[in-house]
């Protein structure tokens, strides 16, 4: 399995004015934003068409906080390796279970390792969804019938699009 650090997201207190810090002074562009529940948002920064975000800015981060570490992303090849993480992950006594997720744009499980710090691995799908998105999948079907449930999914959302199209459309707004 071919695994590459991908993104973190951190808890915030303020996003707006974390949104502004990071993209005056690391050049980002909203990638996306929205709500995931009633009183918490979340924001995806990045500097380059490539990656849909390297920084996610989640709101609801508590005083009492002692991390803002969300979680760290970790990028792999295929549904085959989430799969075969979420096989790992369930089986290992030291962390229970995973929660494996999709995001229209990604096919995900999540988990915490042995000190409670969250862990995401995740692979690409072909499309691009406006974020943030999340549905359940399920993990014991094939590679192929978890795409096609994605693409169901998603399909009618709007935004919707090849990856291809989105990145091409990033790039222009980037400059590359």
């Amino acid at each position: 399995m071919n695994v590459r650090w991908s993104h973190c997201v951190l808890k915030v207190r303020d996003l707006d004015a974390m949104v502004t810090f990071y993209c005056e002074a690391l050049g980002f562009m909203v990638a996306d934003r929205g709500a995931i529940g009633p009183d918490q948002s979340l924001a995806f920064l990045s500097g380059n068409s490539s990656d849909h975000h390297q920084l996610g800015l989640l709101e609801g981060r508590g005083d009492d906080t002692a991390t803002s570490l969300d979680h760290n992303a970790f990028r792999v090849d295929s549904v085959e390796d989430v799969q075969a993480m979420v096989e790992w992950v369930n089986a290992d006594d030291r962390i229970g279970d995973g929660f494996p997720v999709t995001h229209g744009n990604a096919v995900s499980v999540y988990f915490k390792d042995p000190e409670g710090n969250g862990v995401e691995i995740f692979c690409d799908t072909p499309w691009h969804v406006p974020q943030p998105q999340l549905q359940g999948w399920d993990p014991s079907k094939s590679p192929e019938e978890v795409l096609a449930y994605v693409e169901a999914q998603f399909a009618n959302e709007p935004g919707f699009a090849p990856m291809e199209q989105y990145r091409s459309d990033q790039a222009k707004a980037f400059g590359e």
